[in-house]
């Protein structure tokens, strides 16, 4: 029996296959259940032609496609592990990732074939590539490599399959050094589409989400596409993120959910036809990945958005907590609450338990949880320990049960034995009406351990000094909590999902020496 996810789609195409399951976001393409059924039981058997197994790993370095989603699929249902990986890595990291997971077959978008071709190093298992067109390709219709393996039976590829299986090896975007393949299971996905389903008012059949966000990233994949494909609902997919476009397409489609990073809900709510287009269709917007600013928040709403905020880790698949719209503002900067079949606590170095708004580690519990780190089982056993996993991240609850992170463990800053929590000085600065972004660091200091630098983008055209932003943000927070220095910058260093790479903001405010302004 298969209870993959590849088996969601074997039963849509049964019971509706002429419902749509996926679209290019420019109308040029639009794939039903039925059809979308037929091309991934078509790829699987090539696959399982070139010898793709059980277990083997198959790696992406593509696009956002539908395409993307069918090897997904294929993978899925020949029992073989997808590894999606950041198309934005180097030669060199790309090439670590393949070495690492032991991938065999590597497809590429057409942009990646030179980054793929100098990782493809003879120290990889890499035996083949194949490219996957782009939307310029396709036009002009070359279908590239992947268009043989549509030449394959169509008949269902039929594996058995377990909810214990591991499907995905999805990298951890690395901020703070070697990227760790998390495997995430079958059954992960299940229920962590069983978690999706619930967000807002329900996800039925009849409704569209547009994914915008990279596919390799835990955040596109799981919070709306997977889950959507689990209701038999609608998924349009934008190959790359441009936010004019971006409201063209939830437009053009009647979208009635999204998902997208704070980064690009900040591009889609200063966009200037935000203020025209047609957006009454959209339903509940979703944001992930870092803490949205207020002013984004409320400027979405106010365009008519039942905006919402979640947390997840690519360990949890990634749904683990869920703040409702009517909470998002009175409860700014909380996560919220726990999904449905998600256990939370909070622990302090001791192993106590820590008490209602005292600061200790998150771990938590659920069948949403990965298995453990590809080839690392010393970093699993440091993550799962009595079933539950640490993850790192420091918080606190309050007495409604509102959870809210104060920041990562590592990221704490002890200065002059006070704890400050980056996150918390963060949200204090962005609500300054000429700050764009900020992302606060340590500094090393003789007399204090450590002083808090905060990295500044400005508002557009304006002269804020550093002065009057420490200032002001002693207004708002504990003068030890404010930053003794502030950098401005054009803007702040970031990976391919939107989250800031405070490693390199700590390497260039310590180890460089860099001046920053008082």
């Amino acid at each position: 029996m298969d209870l993959g996810f590849g088996n969601w789609v074997t039963i849509h195409a049964n019971r509706y296959p002429l419902r749509t399951a996926l679209s290019d976001h420019d109308g040029s393409r639009t794939f039903t259940y039925g059809d979308l059924e037929s091309r991934t039981n078509a790829v699987a058997a090539s696959l399982s032609a070139k010898g793709i197994r059980r277990g083997d790993r198959v790696a992406m370095l593509t696009l956002n496609s539908i395409e993307m989603v069918e090897i997904y699929l294929a993978c899925a249902k020949l029992g073989a592990i997808a590894v999606p990986i950041n198309f934005r890595l180097a030669p060199t990291e790309v090439e670590y990732v393949l070495r690492d997971s032991g991938a065999q077959l590597l497809f590429t978008s057409p942009a990646m074939v030179p980054v793929a071709e100098a990782a493809c190093t003879p120290e990889t298992f890499v035996r083949e590539r194949i490219v996957v067109p782009d939307a310029a390709r396709r036009a002009a219709g070359d279908g590239g490599g992947y268009a043989e393996l549509l030449n394959g039976d169509p008949a269902r590829v039929v594996r058995t399959i377990t909810h214990d299986d591991v499907c995905v090896i999805m990298y951890t975007s690395g901020t703070t050094g070697r990227p760790k393949g998390a495997m995430l299971t079958h059954g992960n996905f299940q229920w962590n589409a069983i978690h999706g389903l619930r967000f807002g008012a329900g996800v039925g059949y009849e409704d569209v989400c547009l994914t915008a966000a990279p596919l390799f990233h835990i955040g596109a994949l799981g919070v709306q596409t997977l889950p959507f494909l689990y209701a038999g609902a609608s998924t349009v997919m934008m190959e790359a993120f441009e936010p004019g476009a971006w409201i063209a397409a939830a437009e053009r489609h009647r979208i009635t959910m999204a998902f997208a990073v704070p980064a690009m809900w900040a591009a889609i709510a200063n966009h200037p036809s935000i203020d025209t287009a047609d957006l009454s269709s959209l339903e509940f917007a979703i944001t992930g990945g870092a803490p949205c600013p207020v002013p984004v928040i409320e400027r979405l709403q106010s365009l008519g958005m039942a905006f919402t905020e979640g947390f997840g880790m690519t360990e949890t698949s990634p749904n683990a907590c869920y703040l409702p719209q009517d909470d998002v503002v009175r409860k700014a900067g909380s996560i919220g609450k726990p999904v449905m079949h998600m256990d939370f606590r909070l622990v302090k170095d001791d192993g106590s338990e820590a008490a209602v708004g005292e600061v200790g580690e998150l771990v938590v519990r659920g069948p949403n949880v990965f298995v453990g780190y590809w080839d690392k089982p010393q970093a699993t056993a440091e993550a799962i320990r009595e079933g539950w996993f640490h993850t790192g991240d420091l918080g606190k609850v309050d007495e409604e049960g509102f959870y809210t992170l104060v920041d990562r463990k590592k990221d704490m800053i002890i200065t002059g034995g006070e704890n400050v929590y980056p996150i918390e000085v963060e949200q204090a600065m962005v609500r300054h009406p000429e700050v764009n972004e900020v992302a606060v660091v340590g500094r090393p200091d003789e007399k204090w351990g450590e002083t808090v630098v905060a990295v500044v983008v400005r508002a557009e055209g304006s002269s804020l000094t550093a002065e009057d932003l420490v200032g002001w943000t002693r207004e708002q927070i504990a003068h030890f909590k404010s930053p003794r220095f502030v950098d401005f910058v054009d803007a702040l260093p970031r990976n391919a999902t939107g989250k800031v790479l405070k490693r390199e903001l700590r390497a260039k405010y310590t180890e460089s020496g860099a001046t920053v302004q008082r």
